[in-house]
């Protein structure tokens, strides 16, 4: 009987460690996807205008924090804040070296998808 109750317990731990690893899960993925661009050397275009990878992080983080009560997942933030511009609606795009340009939607969300399945990989091995 206690036996059962400690394994009870354990499982009961790690569900909420899970579960509260997950609560901020928007929050790592935003800041991840910000250092992603932040390290990548790609150029990026806003409005058929060239710009670094810093300046294009801190073109994001300017929308972010005006879209900010709208943002809710890293979906929201990347169709908010880093997909196209408000103004004129036109797609941001990405060119890296020895690659085709890209649209940023497409290049995020890819980026997304890869650390959700890193992490995920991460948290099934502990």
């Amino acid at each position: 009987m206690i036996k059962s109750l400690s394994t009870l317990l354990t499982i009961i731990s790690l569900s909420m460690s899970s579960i509260l690893a997950q609560a901020d899960t928007p929050i790592n993925e935003i800041n991840h996807l910000m250092e992603f661009v932040s390290a990548s050397e790609c150029t990026f275009i806003r409005n058929d205008s060239e710009h670094t990878s810093q300046e294009a992080v801190e073109h994001m983080e300017k929308k972010y924090k005006y879209f900010s009560n709208k943002i809710d997942s890293a979906e929201d933030f990347i169709r908010l804040s880093a997909t196209k511009s408000t103004f004129s609606g036109k797609p941001y795009h990405i060119k890296c070296a020895e690659k085709p340009k890209e649209e940023s939607q497409r290049w995020l969300l890819n980026e997304l998808a890869r650390y959700r399945e890193t992490t995920q990989l991460r948290s099934n091995a502990n």
